[in-house]
């Protein structure tokens, strides 16, 4: 349902408008539009939220998968976490964008391949595709809603946030902008932009059937849980779990090596745009002295190996935030995303925005989507994450906006 909104907005507003620029860093249309108060902020939300986002990755990948699949003590997800660093800044900093994109192409290949063989292997022992659908309503999922501002899932707040993370990611993220800039037209650019979400539609759909999945073999064989258990508290471990009771030989390794590869590949685009935001917002912008392509190159480098010792020990602090990944996921990484799009917003749509009125709204944005994902430690009460790109977004627009009118119009007075 999303979807067609998403691209829609983006191919027809987002892209024609920042290929005509004809800029390397997303950050430098704020400095041109506003100020370099915003460029600033932005850049420094897009680097927080990109070393957050790989440090959550690292996490998941190395306490989550890795070492419960091979039965090693939790103490040994430090070395884990060390290597799938080091191994992805090598190839990230040596190779450049060419080496992210021919990686991540490989590496999409290698996870469909692998959850499709789970799946294949899950419908053989339940006895058929129509087995792994469920009949009735289960039980721990939450009650049917359309809309409630209640619950903690509903319909429409899901469909929102779906389309508000897709429109902020594209509009602000250099990761996004940096996607465009790599084709060679406008048209090239929309057709990229088609195949990545119609891509990323096919994923959510695939597994979302591997959930499915997964929640039947593991009714069918309970067993397999710890005693005592749930399927819903052993919810982010079933998928390693399955790897290891339900894999023959061989499939196993290559469904590891498709989790894998998943987390790689958006380890290396993170690192490479991150290293860019950083020479490009920082240091070319606030340098006193001119930079050869040569030694920009060098620099990314050693700036991606610094990246990769700064994720690994926010890994660590990650895995101390409650609720489920999913939960994780949005209190972290997307905590950031509409705060990071409100500039944007501002300086692409709004040709009245000020300066100062939309520094300070950015801020606001970003504190409240830190108070709405940690709701429940500061207020007793939880707070949806669905809510958190919408509300954060509209009130970082709408302070904005009050302070870009109010400014124009005290000017008017005293003039």
């Amino acid at each position: 349902f999303a979807l067609p909104i998403i691209y829609f907005i983006v191919a027809h507003y987002f892209i024609p408008y920042i290929m005509k620029l004809k800029i390397k860093s997303a950050y430098e249309l704020l400095e041109t539009k506003l100020d370099v108060r915003s460029r600033v902020v932005a850049a420094i939300y897009f680097l927080t939220m990109r070393m957050v986002w790989m440090a959550v990755i690292i996490y998941m990948v190395s306490e989550k998968v890795i070492v419960p699949i091979m039965g090693w003590p939790e103490e040994t997800a430090l070395l884990v976490s060390i290597i799938m660093g080091a191994v992805t800044v090598i190839y990230t900093s040596y190779g450049g964008l060419k080496s992210v994109v021919l990686s991540d192409v490989v590496q999409t290949f290698v996870l469909l391949g692998g959850s499709l063989v789970a799946i294949i292997l899950i419908v053989k022992d339940v006895g058929g595709v129509s087995k792994i659908i469920p009949t009735q309503w289960p039980a721990h999922w939450a009650e049917w809603k359309l809309f409630d501002t209640q619950a903690r899932l509903s319909f429409l707040p899901v469909v929102i946030t779906t389309v508000g993370w897709y429109v902020c990611t594209a509009g602000s993220d250099q990761m996004a902008i940096q996607r465009y800039l790599a084709t060679k037209d406008i048209k090239a650019a929309k057709r990229m932009y088609l195949n990545s979400i119609l891509s990323n539609a096919f994923v959510t759909l695939l597994l979302a059937v591997l959930g499915l999945a997964l929640f039947t073999y593991f009714k069918v064989h309970p067993d397999a849980l710890l005693s005592g258990n749930s399927i819903v508290d052993e919810a982010d471990t079933l998928f390693p779990k399955f790897i290891v009771m339900g894999l023959p030989a061989g499939f196993s390794g290559l469904v590891l090596a498709g989790l894998l590869a998943a987390s790689m590949s958006s380890l290396s685009s993170g690192i490479n745009s991150s290293a860019m935001s950083i020479i490009n917002d920082f240091i070319l912008r606030f340098g006193k002295r001119a930079i050869t392509t040569g030694d920009q190159v060098k620099m990314a480098k050693y700036i991606s190996f610094g990246i990769g010792f700064i994720i690994v020990l926010l890994s660590f602090v990650v895995g101390n935030i409650k609720g489920n990944l999913l939960e994780i996921t949005y209190k972290t990484i997307n905590s950031l995303v509409a705060p990071l799009f409100v500039p944007f917003f501002m300086a692409m749509f709004v040709h009245k925005a000020k300066p100062t009125a939309t520094f300070i709204g950015t801020l606001s944005s970003g504190v409240v989507a830190i108070l709405i994902s940690f709701s429940q430690e500061f207020f007793g009460k939880a707070i949806s994450f669905l809510w958190i790109i919408p509300v954060s977004f509209i009130v970082g627009v709408v302070i904005s906006l009050v302070l870009s009118l109010w400014k124009k119009s005290n000017h008017k007075r005293w003039t």
